[in-house]
């Protein structure tokens, strides 16, 4: 019975910090949004030829 009260008091950015599968992902995703943002932006900004 104490562990199920024991793990409602652990703090959500501590769940997300003991996940290592959790945080894999997040390392992934994260920069690969960037760069698909940062490609977008880029492609974007090229002048039109005429």
């Amino acid at each position: 019975m104490s562990n199920d009260n024991d793990d409602k008091n652990i703090p959500v950015m501590q769940r997300i910090l003991d996940n290592p599968f959790l945080l894999l992902f997040l390392g992934v995703v994260i920069p690969t949004v960037f760069y698909i943002m940062w490609g977008i932006m880029e492609i974007v900004t090229i002048p039109i030829a005429k």
